[in-house]
């Protein structure tokens, strides 16, 4: 079942943030951080600063062993996340303190791998998700040939499964993603996991210029985006600009103290602020 076959997501904290950042003329900024990194309970003093620095959507990072589409960055903060004991459910139990504790409206995502989903159960996991408060999952390993049982039960449970696109896509792998995707498009900005990089990919605007001939959803850009000029070059060309092993880089070099500070500070770099 296809996301059109399904009825798709129309009116969301996702699809109001972009509509949003649209009417403002601007790009969505979109940081990641790996839940319960650097410790357990940071994760719930590095969001609301985000969000106070400029960030409009959050993807969080579930850990798990063995994250193929990540960088060194991400792998380390994931590791340590694992170690710190870190789990589904208190992934879950997390998202519900930001929501109810923390006051956060902001939307949040998922990003996380498709084993610890299928152990969990799809319809009991996307249904937790959603009672817990994510918006949407992202599912770096999970072909989109593949994954029409999650996105059944996500679009049941009205919260988004966000496909990806890279400059190797083949044409098969277009269709599929197109007669899924909901809420927005990751448009991958080179091959390769995450990492920060010098500049951003060659070719990236005709890339992008292709992905945007066939659909009317948002873009966001991830991987490689690690400062001010990159982001605004990619905001020239999409509607969303994810930042992951860059802030985390940034954060893990702050202390304790001064991780909600550094958070704030490096989303107001990011938005030229």
């Amino acid at each position: 079942m296809t996301a059109t076959q399904s009825g798709p997501l129309t009116d969301t904290r996702i699809t109001r943030m972009f509509a949003q950042a649209k009417a403002e003329q601007r790009g969505a900024l979109m940081p990641f951080v790996t839940i319960g990194w650097p410790e357990l309970g940071d994760t719930e003093r590095l969001v609301p600063a985000l969000i106070a620095g400029g960030a409009d959507i959050i993807e969080l990072g579930v850990p798990f062993s063995d994250p193929i589409a990540d960088g060194p960055t991400v792998q380390k903060t994931s590791q340590k996340a694992l170690e710190n004991g870190v789990t589904p459910l208190m992934a879950l139990e997390t998202v519900r303190r930001l929501r109810t504790e923390q006051g956060v409206d902001a939307p949040l995502i998922f990003m996380g791998y498709y084993n610890p989903i299928l152990a969990y159960g799809l319809e009991a996991y996307t249904a937790d998700c959603a009672a817990a408060g994510v918006d949407g999952l992202i599912v770096p390993d999970l072909p989109p040939e593949e994954s029409d049982p999650l996105l059944e039960a996500c679009t049941r449970n009205g919260i988004h499964l966000i496909y990806f696109l890279a400059p190797t896509s083949t044409a098969e792998r277009f269709e599929a993603v197109l007669a899924r995707a909901n809420g927005f498009i990751y448009v991958i900005a080179r091959t390769g996991v995450t990492g920060a990089r010098a500049q951003l990919a060659a070719g990236l605007a005709e890339y992008v210029a292709r992905v945007r001939r066939h659909t009317h959803l948002p873009l966001a850009i991830g991987f490689g985006i690690s400062t001010r000029a990159q982001a605004a070059e990619a905001e020239s060309m999409v509607d969303g600009v994810i930042v992951g092993a860059a802030l985390l880089d940034a954060l893990g070099r702050a202390s304790s103290e001064e991780l909600p500070a550094e958070a704030r500070r490096f989303m107001q770099m990011l938005r030229g602020g």
